[in-house]
């Protein structure tokens, strides 16, 4: 798993409990892996078509601070499928699982379009093209 965010859990992103809400790191999780999808398959229009079943195993209070983590599960012929864990750095538990979620590359007129990717593309391999 690769993490690449970090957020900073404030006041505003707190449930009635006092705990993070749910709706708000489903909303960071999704920007993350829209994000990345659009990184790696360079294109800005990727939207999100499928997210399995998620699984809140922890929480994180005001101040604690969560990193995403992203993994490709697999390349299709329009999508990007992949798998995502949000930790809780201070507390070092998983706060929630998702085994997949599933992007889709999308054409200028909105229709799915294929992307001839088949594996993931590092800054590095896109700088020797």
């Amino acid at each position: 798993m690769r993490f690449h965010t970090r957020k900073w859990v404030k006041p505003e992103d707190l449930n009635p409990n006092g705990t993070l809400f749910g709706g708000r790191l489903l909303a960071w999780i999704d920007e993350e892996v829209a994000l990345y999808s659009i990184i790696q398959l360079e294109n800005a229009k990727v939207v999100t078509k499928h997210m399995s079943e998620i699984n809140f195993k922890s929480s994180a209070k005001p101040g604690d601070i969560v990193e995403i983590g992203i993994d490709v599960v697999k390349f299709g012929n329009t999508s990007i499928t992949l798998s995502c864990e949000v930790r809780n750095i201070m507390t070092r538990e998983t706060i929630i699982s998702v085994d997949t979620i599933t992007m889709v590359n999308l054409s200028e007129d909105g229709k799915p379009l294929a992307h001839g990717k088949t594996q993931i593309e590092y800054i590095k391999d896109r700088l020797e093209r």
